[in-house]
């Protein structure tokens, strides 16, 4: 443990000297610009009607955002790269309550994923205007991916075979 996270840790919280596995690969397809540029300004959730953000995909992906206007809402997948990733409890409020970290919704977690439901305003090219993100600018963009309320697969085909 370093001088830093021990000044970083509530009473009552416990992290772990987990071995970093690398058995995974996850590729940035891009970068997040919010208002926020320290974690003191960042909502504990985002909201829907909050300030208008940007997701700039990298060009090479602009044509995996072809159909993306006709939902309303998205799921945003993000790298907390700010995030420590040792605390196995944490105190959110500082006041006693120890909760593990699988039942907060914090930025610091083993894999620091996060998840937003966002409002899709426009589509600029490679970059996607919403509201309603809680990260840091300059966040790393892992996926975006239509709600997974609105978005409704079509019923399964019947074959000759099935009937």
């Amino acid at each position: 443990m370093t001088e830093t996270d021990s000044h970083d840790i509530r009473d009552g919280e416990t992290r772990i000297d987990a071995p970093m596995r690398e058995d995974a690969a996850v590729q940035f397809i891009g970068v997040i610009r919010t208002p926020y540029t320290s974690r003191d300004m960042c909502p504990r959730q985002g909201k829907l009607d909050g300030p208008d953000c940007r997701l700039e995909l990298r060009p090479e992906w602009e044509p995996g955002l072809e159909g993306i206007t006709k939902f309303d809402h998205l799921d945003v997948l993000y790298w907390l790269h700010q995030s420590r990733r040792d605390l196995v409890t944490q105190n959110p409020r500082s006041d006693g309550r120890i909760t593990g970290t699988f039942a907060l919704r914090s930025p610091v977690r083993p894999n620091p994923i996060g998840l937003s439901l966002v409002r899709l305003i426009r589509r600029e090219g490679n970059v996607l205007i919403v509201k309603g993100l809680d990260c840091l600018d300059g966040t790393p963009l892992i996926d975006i991916k239509p709600e997974r309320c609105a978005y409704t697969p079509q019923a399964p085909h019947k074959d000759a075979d099935d009937v």
